[in-house]
């Protein structure tokens, strides 16, 4: 790996500020004066707009129908199985941006903190959640840091990561603020031309509360205060800001259930195990990878696909019905895609819940468990409302692991009508709108067409040359 900073080429930092739209700007006066410096524009995010697959298209340059990411998880249909957060870097064709800088001069380094598929990533330093999981069940909070050396430097300084503020009920500012510090951290010991950091805190209370919502504009300023001294450390040493945003998270009150739609016509299969139901993806002739508001539906015989696609425009909730060739016009027709695509309406969302019966619903379902779920599952950001214990169980839950012992965190909800915020459809409104915001007042020949004009957004597939072109790295 190569250290030093190439003569004359400016650091940028990368920050994925997820959420961000000009909503929450408004309540966010450090990074409203960063772009006030310099300028700022809509994003035109991609389908899904859902962090794997904007993210690697910002890094990559390419639509998901090239770079393969085409959501938070998919079908591997060579394993038989459904698998969302993978991390391994490998599934994300195209060159990235370091890559690229690299070519034109092999001294480029690059840091990244918590950008996904970080595992095996090709930047010099790699930063990311990776729990340790424990023979006997219980999981414990840290991260995958590499170089290995590392790690305990900045655990020592900053202590574990917080995995249980990053995810779930209990998900806070503490995940955002550790990413901030030890990016700070980097910053100051580091001579790397690129930076990476993701901070996740506007998903969590604009998922549970809705965007509109006082706790929405409660999170925006609180991240704010704590964004503040990371800016001002770039600003100081002279670092390039580029905040980004993967989407923006609109008002739900509709969840869907496509799965049971599928089930009561007989494309769906189940199988049991001590009285619970679990997804029979080997046999189901259709089933769908619930993804916020889109949903890949993996149909086994192309003669039922016509038939699917029918059933589901029918569907409240249900906007689109994207077979391959309509796929192609989003940029999403890949191998991993379903086949056939379904796109929620505005306000509603895809849930995966696939059982009739609450009571034979997998163990998996009442708690927080994203890699098992064969779908994403905002509800995990509760603890149950029908449960008024629920908090205290889990505290006892908290014991029971400090002292060695087995233990089920059941707090999560099987009614879906408590989230009132999602994404993941393209934007309707302004409202819902991404940015892409620079501390840099010259604005780049690449992205000044779209930036001059008062209606223009940056492609997402824009960013990775706009970091190049801050850069002269290209």
């Amino acid at each position: 790996m190569s250290h030093g900073m190439s003569q004359g080429m400016k650091p940028v930092l990368l920050l994925d500020i997820v959420g961000l739209t000009a909503r929450a700007l408004a309540h966010m006066p450090r990074l409203r004066r960063l772009a006030a410096a310099g300028w700022q524009s809509e994003l035109a995010t991609v389908l899904p707009a859902v962090t794997c697959s904007v993210q690697s298209t910002m890094l990559t340059g390419l639509m998901p129908a090239e770079h393969g990411i085409v959501g938070n998880g998919w079908y591997f249909r060579e394993l038989g199985d459904v698998y969302l957060w993978r991390q391994h870097n490998k599934l994300v064709a195209g060159e990235k941006v370091w890559e690229t800088a690299r070519r034109h001069d092999p001294a480029y380094t690059a840091d990244n903190v918590c950008w996904w598929y970080a595992m095996g990533m090709t930047t010099d330093i790699t930063v990311t959640p990776r729990p340790v999981y424990h023979a006997d069940g219980r999981k414990s909070p840290d991260a995958y840091v590499r170089p290995a050396a590392l790690h305990d430097d900045l655990v020592g300084r900053f202590g574990d990561f917080p995995l249980f503020t990053y995810w779930g009920p209990t998900a806070s500012i503490a995940s955002s603020q550790w990413i901030v510090d030890v990016t700070r951290h980097l910053l100051r010991t580091r001579t790397s031309q690129l930076t990476t950091a993701y901070v996740p805190h506007l998903d969590y209370d604009l998922q549970r509360f809705g965007p509109e919502s006082p706790e929405a504009d409660r999170a925006a300023a609180e991240l704010d205060v704590v964004l503040r001294p990371l800016l001002d450390d770039a600003e100081a040493a002279g670092v390039t800001v580029v905040a980004v945003s993967e989407y923006g998270i609109g008002p739900a009150n509709q969840p869907v259930d496509i799965n049971r739609v599928l089930r009561r016509e007989g494309f769906l299969e189940v199988y049991t195990q001590d009285g619970r139901e679990q997804l029979d993806p080997w046999t189901s002739r259709a089933f769908a990878v619930a993804d916020h508001q889109v949903a890949h539906v993996y149909v086994d015989d192309p003669s039922d696909v016509t038939r699917v696609a029918d059933l589901l425009r029918g569907v409240p909730g249900v906007d689109e019905v994207l077979d391959r060739e309509a796929q192609a016009r989003y940029g999403l027709d890949h191998e991993r895609a379903g086949e056939l695509v379904v796109v929620a309406e505005p306000r509603a969302w895809f849930t995966y819940y696939y059982w009739l019966d609450d009571d034979r619903a997998p163990e998996f379902a009442r708690g927080v468990d994203i890699h098992r779920k064969p779908g994403y599952d905002p509800a995990e950001l509760f603890f149950n409302p029908a449960d008024p214990l629920a908090k205290a169980k889990a505290g006892l839950n908290l014991v029971r692991k400090k002292l060695g012992l087995r233990y089920a965190m059941s707090t999560t909800p099987l009614d879906a009508s408590y989230v009132r915020g999602t994404h993941g459809r393209l934007p309707d409104s302004a409202a819902d709108t991404p940015l892409v915001l620079c501390s840099d007042a010259q604005v780049p020949e690449s992205v000044a067409r779209w930036v001059e004009d008062d209606a223009g957004q940056v492609p997402a597939t824009a960013v990775k040359g706009l970091v190049l072109d801050l850069q002269g790295a290209r």
